[in-house]
């Protein structure tokens, strides 16, 4: 439920977001400024896009962008080379379809608008070379049929990267996280699942291979950290506890070490709504 009667729809949300002089930062990390133009590209050029074009090196075709939202992906997409498809819902001129038609218009590529959910493609079987959803299967009202729907467009020898998807440990966890998270107490929406509903649900579409990518993995989950905001950001946690942040800052200086000391870190992660992402490939 929405905590303020006046935001019935997720462009009421941002809007009142953008209105909130505290929350520039959430803003600017969830890409919602305007112009819409120079966030898709600051989208392109960061660090999560650039690990997502590494998993979608040397394939071309068409590719589809499901709950494209503002078009950020869409516009990495096009910028990679891909003939896109963008599948958007919500047809506002911020957050969703009429967004994603402008931008494209003004960036001059290749993006088709299509107004659809989706746990129903209106596309035909093996339509597509690569199917694209970033923070979309948390948000679906039937898991299983969006992850059939992306497996039946895909042709074969595609993948499917499924980014960022909150995940709790126990469902027990799910409360915490829908408290904790900035934007749920605006429209509602937001959702988690266990780790394995959501391998559950990839595999029983009838993916040959689901590669999982944890939270500490890599820079698609990380966002908006990198690696090296992210080691700043320990150092200053670890400072204020024990006030010594150039011995912080010399112990974990090494990008080789820190990463290492993140992998180990998995282990014991057990944040509800942690994000991972899923490359799911079609025999």
């Amino acid at each position: 439920m929405s905590a303020n009667p006046e935001i019935t729809t997720w462009e009421n949300a941002v809007v009142w977001l953008r209105n909130q002089p505290d929350q520039r930062q959430l803003v600017l990390d969830a890409f919602y400024d305007d112009p819409l133009i120079a966030a898709a590209e600051r989208y392109f050029a960061g660090d999560e896009w650039q690990a997502v074009s590494k998993l979608l090196r040397d394939r071309t075709g068409r590719a589809l962008d499901v709950g494209a939202g503002r078009g950020i992906a869409s516009y990495g997409l096009a910028r990679e080379g891909f003939a896109v498809t963008a599948l958007e819902p919500d047809p506002s001129a911020i957050v969703g379809a009429s967004a994603i038609r402008a931008l494209a218009d003004e960036a001059s590529l290749p993006i088709e608008v299509v107004e659809e959910f989706s746990e129903r493609l209106p596309f035909d079987d093996n339509a597509f070379d690569v199917v694209f959803a970033r923070a979309v299967l948390h948000h679906t009202r039937d898991l299983d049929s969006a992850c059939r729907e992306m497996f039946r467009v895909l042709r074969r020898g595609g993948i499917f990267i499924a980014a960022r998807e909150h995940v709790i440990s126990k469902e027990a966890d799910l409360g915490q996280f829908l408290e904790e998270h900035p934007l749920h107490h605006l429209y509602g929406g937001e959702h988690a699942f266990l780790l394995d509903r959501y391998t559950g649900a990839l595999s029983g579409a009838g993916f040959e291979r689901v590669e999982i990518i944890a939270p500490l993995q890599s820079p698609i989950n990380l966002f908006p950290y990198t690696v090296e905001t992210l080691r700043d950001a320990v150092v200053e946690k670890l400072s204020r506890k024990i006030p010594a942040g150039p011995l912080w800052r010399a112990a974990l200086g090494s990008k080789a070490l820190f990463t290492t000391l993140l992998s180990l870190a998995e282990r014991f992660d057990n944040r509800p709504g942690r994000l991972y992402s899923f490359v799911c490939h079609k025999a």
